[in-house]
């Protein structure tokens, strides 16, 4: 739901931002996609108190319907021709929804998925979750790929476009059958029974696990970076810097997410077997090292450059991603667990991922060099190489900490 906009972004800058400057317009599109970012905050604290209080499956479950009932109102919108200026703020409201939903998200489903599982596997399966954010953008672009193949341009832009936010509705109301019939997560369970739910866990977070949310934010830095920069950013590079045609640009960035698939099957499993912090480690350098080498080979202006050019950052990228999801929440204890990874993750997100797409597009047209995204990338993945030198290991940690066992006087 949340990446289907940045598919439709070149159309959607026309219906919403008129402009007599395409570029314009294209970057006001990009910029209401980082709108949806602005609310990942308060969602990581607003659903990181609910996952931390009443549980993560029925969090979950909430998390799912605004998210479905935002993507289909999306799809509804008249545009800026039938309502003016009201188009686009009804857009950005919207936006704003999705952005709420997606905080919750990520860390709810993978803290679910982290204390259900197996200690030993629990890497693996939580990359196995963290991995399948790729392939729903796989759906989203052959999706956008067949509709423009089978209508006309004239067709599309008319009302072809609403197509892929309009199935948002079905969607959400078969994952919501899926989660209300999961049990809650025996991590929860346990802590709830021995100790009881933390009152304020944001408050504890920021005062006992500060070092754990500055971790935190920096791993979800780059796999924010990277995530945003493959789904929301480089079919628009490949087609507006590039001068890529819009069908190459999206069969080969639908290669490149199933690629991060299996690449972050690869990670999570790697840290299952040699620890999180040594797979991060090798990510982040892996990273630094291929972003420029990629970036030059998927501006070379064809469909095979293209493909091997994301291939490599895909690669990379996977290699790191795989690991991030479950590490960050070994850092904290289940009483805060959603509060504590979902703030500083979030923050992360907001900052590098909401504005991958507009300041990607906004470093090329300053500098006029379809590299300086890469040159970005790299800095971001040698900073966090750095910082990840002094990450604790947890693999072989117990989800439930001391913390969640003591009994409450």
């Amino acid at each position: 739901d949340f990446v289907i906009y940045a598919y439709s972004a070149t159309v959607i800058a026309g219906l919403f931002f008129p402009s007599a400057d395409p570029t314009a317009a294209l970057l006001s599109a990009l910029a209401v996609y980082g709108v949806g970012f602005l609310m990942r905050p308060l969602g990581g604290v607003v659903f990181g108190y609910l996952g931390d209080s009443i549980g993560r499956r029925n969090t979950l479950s909430v998390i799912i319907l605004l998210m479905g009932g935002a993507t289909v109102a999306i799809g509804l919108l008249p545009t800026y021709e039938q309502i003016g200026i009201l188009a686009p703020i009804l857009l950005v409201i919207c936006r704003l929804v999705q952005g709420l939903s997606a905080a919750g998200e990520a860390t709810g489903s993978n803290s679910f998925v982290a204390e259900h599982a197996p200690p030993n596997r629990r890497g693996f399966l939580v990359a196995f979750t963290y991995a399948f954010a790729n392939l729903p953008p796989i759906v989203a672009a052959l999706l956008v790929l067949f509709i423009t193949n089978v209508l006309t341009p004239e067709d599309y832009k008319s009302w072809g476009w609403r197509i892929p936010f309009l199935l948002g509705a079905p969607l959400a109301l078969v994952g919501l059958y899926i989660r209300r019939r999961t049990e809650e997560s025996p991590a929860f369970r346990k802590m709830r029974a021995t100790k009881g739910v933390e009152a304020m866990p944001l408050r504890m977070a920021f005062r006992d696990y500060k070092k754990a949310m500055g971790f935190s934010f920096a791993l979800a830095a780059l796999s924010s970076l990277g995530f945003y920069t493959l789904t929301g950013y480089f079919v628009t590079y490949l087609t507006v810097t590039v001068g890529l045609n819009r069908n190459d640009a999206l069969i080969s960035n639908s290669v490149a997410l199933l690629i991060a698939f299996f690449a972050m099957l690869l990670g999570g499993h790697l840290s299952d077997k040699i620890g999180r912090r040594t797979t991060i480690l090798l990510g982040a350098a892996i990273s630094a090292l291929i972003c420029i080498p990629a970036y030059m080979l998927a501006g070379e202006g064809s469909l095979a450059n293209a493909i091997l050019g994301q291939a490599l950052l895909a690669c990379a990228l996977g290699v790191f991603f795989g690991p991030v999801g479950i590490a960050f929440l070994e850092l904290f204890p289940t009483r805060i667990r959603l509060s504590g990874a979902g703030v500083s993750y979030n923050v992360a997100y907001t900052v590098f991922g909401g504005t991958a797409p507009l300041l990607s597009a906004f470093l090329v047209l300053q500098t006029g060099n379809k590299l300086a995204p890469a040159f970005y990338m790299a800095a971001v993945s040698v900073a966090v190489l750095i910082v990840a030198l002094y990450l604790p290991e947890t693999y072989q940690r117990s989800l439930v900490h001391p913390e969640d066992e003591i009994q409450t006087p």
